[in-house]
């Protein structure tokens, strides 16, 4: 299976996708971040090469469900072509939503120590023009998530159990 944690920057994908990690040692871990410093190690952010890079992302993922591993996909993924592309193109697809309001995301970001490759000051540089989803570039809520996460009111503990229950139903 294929599990995408979405979210705005801040709300707290790597977290949660390292909580996951932690509990489920086989799952392969797909962090955008990461991938985009191989894929476009100068990165623009441009919509061409987000495309690129998010296609890359999905195939990827899907290979590696393909090949049995369970896949987590640790990534913003802005728009919901590429999350659907991942439904279409994966057979065991779960699509985990964190909701966070924006303004608690740049509170996090700004805090943030160990950045997990992301890039730095984030919302800082969206300030000044840089592409940031929900900021000056669209974030598009997925419509059906299997499963959304208020992560203002959830800890990141009740957040990880209520992630191992998906699995549990999309591995059962």
């Amino acid at each position: 299976m294929t599990l995408w944690i979405t979210g705005l920057p801040g709300s707290g994908k790597s977290t949660l996708a390292d909580g996951i990690k932690k509990g489920h040692p086989s799952f392969v871990l797909l962090r955008m971040d990461e991938l985009r410093k191989v894929v476009t190690p100068e990165p623009t952010y441009s919509d061409a090469e987000r495309d690129i890079v998010y296609r890359a992302l999905v195939y990827l993922a899907g290979m590696l469900t393909e090949l049995g591993h369970d896949v987590i996909i640790d990534a913003t993924g802005n728009l919901r072509k590429w999350r659907e592309l991942a439904r279409k193109f994966i057979p065991r697809y779960g699509e985990i939503y964190l909701k966070c309001p924006v303004d608690l995301c740049v509170q996090r970001e700004m805090k943030r120590k160990d950045t997990r490759e992301a890039p730095r000051d984030i919302y800082k540089k969206g300030g000044k023009g840089w592409p940031v989803p929900g900021m000056n570039v669209p974030y598009e809520e997925p419509v059906r998530p299997e499963l959304t996460i208020e992560t203002e009111s959830t800890s990141p503990e009740k957040a990880v159990l209520m992630i191992g229950e998906l699995i549990g139903s999309l591995q059962g």
